[in-house]
């Protein structure tokens, strides 16, 4: 089983989520649009969002959060078109060679919503590649999304799936810790905003600087 996180590991979106919950926020409650540097790498939407709220001096209240996180699924496809976000070099091919393989399945591990998960995928048309996963709806802590993909793919696969056999796939810090939280094995991929000198810090099983040569990866599969 191979967990993906999704960006800065199979794509870049340009910088989509943060502008389409940048307008959502001002357009939703209006307010004047202001850009906000709020860490996002590794992190999840759910915590994300909620240091949105804390800088823009908004209570979370449920009505607000919903209202809010509607905004956003519904200005992120358009977000997604304006920018210049593209698929990572080699993940299409490795995607599809990973998907030839009977013993081999596929899924998420992303701080992403869920909704807002496979609205990007679609966009970038790699949604076929997945069925299950864990998304970052309501956890802070990225080790509890990491418990959440795994007790998916259990229900997915209908049977009891090792930790030694699970990979967790991530360009973050975050997702090597993840990974190991669940005891899966690890791989970091220079292709986000960490590089490989910081990532080779994180004891990742495998460090990759992109998936231009996908057969690496998958000469190290069982």
């Amino acid at each position: 089983m191979i967990l993906f996180d999704i960006d800065g590991t199979l794509l870049l979106s340009g910088g989509a989520g943060q502008v389409a919950m940048e307008r959502a926020i001002a357009e939703t409650f209006g307010l004047a649009h202001q850009p906000c540097d709020i860490p996002a790498a590794g992190r999840t939407d759910r915590a994300i969002m909620t240091d949105l709220f804390q800088f823009v001096g908004l209570d979370a209240d449920e009505a607000r959060w919903n209202a809010f996180v509607s905004g956003y699924f519904q200005r992120l496809p358009q977000a997604l078109a304006e920018l210049d976000g593209a698929v990572l070099p080699g993940v299409r091919e490795l995607l599809e060679l990973l998907a030839a393989r009977p013993d081999v399945s596929l899924g998420l591990l992303t701080g992403n919503f869920e909704e807002g998960a496979w609205l990007k995928l679609r966009h970038f048309e790699i949604d076929r590649y997945f069925q299950y996963g864990g998304f970052g709806d309501n956890h802070f802590d990225r080790n509890d999304v990491a418990r959440m993909a795994y007790e998916a793919s259990h229900r997915h696969l209908g049977r009891q799936v090792e930790p030694h056999d699970v990979w967790v796939i991530g360009d973050t810090p975050s997702d090597v810790r993840c990974g190991k939280s669940i005891g899966a094995r690890t791989v970091a991929v220079g292709t986000g905003m960490y590089t490989c000198k910081e990532l080779r810090e994180c004891y990742a099983d495998l460090l990759f600087p992109d998936f231009s040569h996908p057969q690496w990866f998958l000469e190290c599969l069982p």
